[in-house]
């Protein structure tokens, strides 16, 4: 492995993340993809749907070419004229459902995973937003297979055995404190809230200065849940001290994108089955 490639650790943690949620649908009926999630109504189907044509969205952008500028032109088109984001994702899936659906995506993120891996991490590329570094982008990736993969577990009544992978998220989440403050138009505090996070293996992550006065305590599984925005702030056993720490919280998204509101207390939950 060279060191490019160590470099861009990144690229494997998102491959692992992705091959854990094909693992969790692998055995299911084609029938199965059409049950609807806790998200928006959106179907199995849809989720995995959505992950392909991203991911091949970030995909083309590493490649920096025609072909980006054709995606992103095409999705601004559709969706600038009413089209929902699934209606548009089918375009590019051509209707691939299922089983068959379940493996192109597979065979792709693999694919992607290669090229990723090799790249200079800090390559610049294009997206819907404002540019980033090829680190950032399979980053990205990660955090929206890991994001969407908990409506997944859910609706399948399963328990989620998270890795300290998940690093990349809380890394994420800790990074877009100021783009929470400035999607819902809100004054930006002065410090961010000291995080002090337990990994899925015990280990304790830390994040900002720990004399600050806002805290944020608890399991770091917990904190990428609630900035992801799969689950509220009052569903989960994070630890706040201080006005800014309870704030962020309860507006919290590391997603790009308008303005967001979490789901509301109670509404994602496991399915008891």
């Amino acid at each position: 492995m060279t060191d490019t490639q160590i470099s861009l650790q990144q690229a494997y943690d998102f491959c692992e993340e992705s091959n854990a949620v094909y693992d969790l649908l692998s055995n299911l009926s084609d029938n199965d993809f059409n049950e609807k999630t806790q998200f928006k109504g959106w179907t199995i189907n849809n989720v995995i749907g959505h992950l392909h044509v991203w991911n091949h969205a970030a995909d083309l952008s590493l490649k920096d070419g025609e072909e980006w500028k054709n995606f992103a032109n095409a999705a601004l088109e559709m969706l600038g004229k009413g089209s929902t984001m699934n209606q548009f994702e089918e375009t590019i899936t051509e209707g691939k459902q299922g089983k068959e659906l379940l493996d192109i995506w597979k065979n792709y993120y693999e694919d992607m995973t290669t090229r990723f891996a090799v790249a200079d991490p800090k390559k610049r590329v294009k997206w819907m937003g404002p540019d980033m570094s090829a680190r950032s982008s399979i980053s990205a990736r990660h955090m929206e297979t890991w994001a969407h993969a908990q409506e997944l577990y859910d609706t399948l009544g399963v328990d989620r055995i998270n890795e300290d992978r998940i690093k990349n998220i809380v890394i994420i989440g800790n990074n877009t404190f100021k783009w929470c403050y400035t999607v819902h138009q809100k004054p930006l505090p002065k410090e961010t809230p000291y995080l002090k996070l337990t990994s899925p293996s015990g280990e304790i992550w830390e994040f900002n200065d720990p004399a600050n006065e806002n805290i944020i305590e608890g399991l770091a599984e917990e904190f990428c849940q609630v900035v992801t925005q799969v689950r509220n702030i009052k569903d989960v056993n994070l630890k706040l001290v201080g006005d800014v720490a309870n704030e962020w919280m309860s507006i919290a998204q590391c997603f790009a994108g308008g303005a967001e509101k979490p789901p509301e207390p109670g509404t994602r939950k496991k399915v008891i089955r």
